[in-house]
């Protein structure tokens, strides 16, 4: 358990790495948005009165991107990470093989672009991302939610995150010590405040101020595209687990997807669940996982959050649970097919091995995997604060082969 929280530290820097010269390195390519609406981005530096809990004598301060449904596409593409980050994931890119600059992580681009004015009004939604990871690594998901109709909220955790650049080029490192057990309570009660402290500036934001720290210009029509009345949140491994952990203390949020997070902060002898499981919840919420590929051994365990000696608080997460609920597995998918390594690490080529390929993203099809998260995502959230029913839910769907609900 505790190995698996802290895998997403080392072997998820695979998803970002080296800034490599424009004429080097095998470069990837973004999928193309599945929804009907262009999308438009903007990055706020917000900053809390609150103590950071790894430095006591600062404010907090929250990078967050944003999102949303556009007027056309003026503006240019957003990259997919900034240089400070890609240099970070580069230092570490080494944990699965990847010599640096042997991708050219450094030039992607979103669909997503600065400066576009909103469109509409719509339901928001809030993301979380792994545990040591970096929000940039789900960017091709929540772009494509927000083409679907929603204003999405991705928040990185700082001095937790595996590195946070902020507008003024300051590149905040992760604080975090592995061998403190006591760390994983801190960092999820941070990602909680986190949460929370977000929801308030976008109140802010709806009020028509400006909480940008900079006091950079909002994207036009920005504050009233937010319906706060109706907001979701889904989070990939410790970020699932943050957004349980959040509703449990948030009734703000209306619904949740935990996407093959555990839900503890202890592991091992030391089990520890969170809120979420022993208190529950009465309102949606959806597990989604994956299969584990064992690395030393490359057997293949379907459903490790059903394995109780792997992670026992999906189960016990079940019978606590009041309200609407549904357990979605990938067969053949991994940990990591939730986040961007899903469409990246297949266009690696010979950089990577296929052994460390089948470790991170599984047997699963790509394409097939993207199409099925994107629609099973957009479907749960239509269906729970748009009242939309698409009828996903009602059973397997002979479109998706690789999906199925376990209950």
């Amino acid at each position: 358990m505790r190995t698996t929280a802290l895998t997403v530290a080392a072997i998820a820097t695979l998803g970002l790495a080296a800034p490599a010269a424009a004429d080097t390195g095998v470069r990837i390519a973004m999928p193309e948005l599945s929804g009907r609406h262009a999308v438009g981005t903007a990055e706020l530096h917000l900053v809390d009165r609150r103590p950071d809990p790894w430095r006591p004598a600062e404010d907090r301060e929250v990078m967050v991107t944003v999102t949303y449904p556009a007027h056309g596409s003026p503006g240019e593409r957003a990259p997919w990470m900034t240089s400070g980050v890609a240099a970070a994931v580069d230092r570490e890119a080494g944990l699965v093989g990847i010599p640096s600059g042997a991708v050219d992580w450094g030039s992607p681009r979103r669909h997503a672009r600065t400066g576009a004015p909103v469109l509409g009004r719509w339901p928001v939604v809030l993301h979380s991302p792994g545990f040591g990871s970096a929000r940039e690594l789900s960017a091709g998901l929540t772009d494509d939610l927000a083409s679907r109709g929603y204003v999405v909220v991705s928040m990185s955790h700082t001095h937790e995150s595996l590195a946070v650049e902020f507008p003024d080029g300051r590149v905040e490192p992760p604080m975090i010590d592995e061998d403190d057990p006591t760390q994983f309570k801190t960092a999820l009660d941070a990602r909680v405040a986190d949460t929370r402290f977000v929801l308030d500036q976008l109140g802010s934001i709806a009020r028509g101020h400006n909480p940008d720290a900079e006091r950079d210009p909002l994207p036009r029509g920005l504050g009233r595209a937010l319906d706060l009345s109706r907001v979701g949140m889904f989070g990939h491994s410790y970020g699932g687990f943050t957004a349980g952990e959040t509703m449990v203390n948030d009734r703000r949020i209306d619904a949740g997807i935990n996407v093959d997070g555990a839900m503890s902060h202890g592991f091992g002898d030391d089990y520890r669940p969170g809120e979420v499981v022993t208190r529950g919840l009465d309102r949606p919420f959806m597990l989604v996982g994956g299969d584990f590929v064992d690395p030393g051994t490359g057997g293949r365990i379907e459903h490790s959050h059903l394995t109780p000696e792997f992670d026992p608080t999906w189960a016990d997460f079940w019978v606590s649970r009041r309200g609407w609920k549904r357990d979605l597995h990938f067969d053949r998918g991994t940990h990591y097919s939730f986040t961007d390594l899903q469409f990246a690490v297949p266009q690696l080529g010979g950089v990577i091995s296929p052994e460390t390929q089948r470790e991170l993203v599984g047997e699963i099809d790509a394409t097939r995997s993207l199409a099925a998260q994107h629609e099973y995502y957009a479907g749960y959230f239509d269906l729970h604060l748009k009242g939309r029913d698409t009828g996903l839910f009602r059973g397997d769907s002979p479109q998706h082969p690789d999906v199925r609900f376990i209950a």
